[in-house]
């Protein structure tokens, strides 16, 4: 068979997160960043299926490829990693809009409205990447194989394109979650938000081990 590969661009804990996630299932992984000198320590932990390079090498590495950075840097990053480079290819889009302030009671700022959304901006940036929605709305602690007495939590995407839609939900699965297709990129604008909901809790209680289940009779 072969391998798996999937570039992860980005350099903090979810990304790290991410990366050391497909690594345990068995996927080469190569992360980004603009200085991929600042990964040799992750680089060397973590094995001979584990390589870094800048935003333009991992975007072209795999088939795959996420989207894992400060979502003030995202769009910078998709044009950094080069449009011609994602074309064709999906892209998991885990980042939020969260705006350089802090919080106001717990409620995170955004830096966009409710008719816009971060994975339509950066889906501009490069028009003929398939951009998913996924991994924007629970923590990193919980990204890969969340272990909640509750059962597999849901986690929402969303996309234009069916194919990537389906390869995300089956990494979903064998990640440990239950996936729900919220459609066209455009319910983006409603998943990014849930990052608000989420982080609410540990904002006002300290308590940032849970996430969102949908339930039906």
């Amino acid at each position: 068979m072969a391998p798996r590969k999937v570039g992860v661009i980005g350099t903090g804990s979810v990304c790290e997160a991410l990366a050391d996630g497909f690594l345990r299932h068995g996927w080469e992984v190569m992360r980004g960043s603009r200085e991929p000198g600042k990964l040799a320590d992750w680089k060397r932990k973590s094995g001979a299926k584990a390589s870094a390079g800048d935003f333009a090498a991992t975007a072209r590495f795999g088939p795959l490829v996420v989207l894992a950075v400060k979502g003030t840097a995202a769009e910078s990053a998709v044009k950094l990693a080069g449009p011609e480079n994602l074309a064709g290819k999906t892209v998991l889009d885990t980042t939020n809009p969260i705006a350089d302030a802090p919080p106001v009671n717990g409620v995170l700022q955004y830096f966009t409205g409710p008719n816009e959304s971060l994975m339509e901006r950066s889906q501009k940036a490069a028009p003929r990447a398939n951009f998913v929605k996924c991994f924007s709305c629970v923590g990193s602690a919980l990204m890969v194989d969340p272990a909640l007495p509750g059962g597999k939590p849901t986690m929402f995407l969303c996309g234009a394109n069916a194919k990537a839609k389906a390869e995300a939900q089956a990494l979903l699965a064998e990640f440990g979650w239950e996936s729900e297709d919220l459609g066209g990129p455009e319910a983006a604008r409603a998943i990014e938000p849930l990052a608000m909901l989420w982080c609410i809790p540990g904002f006002v209680k300290n308590d940032w081990v849970h996430a969102f289940k949908m339930l039906r009779p």
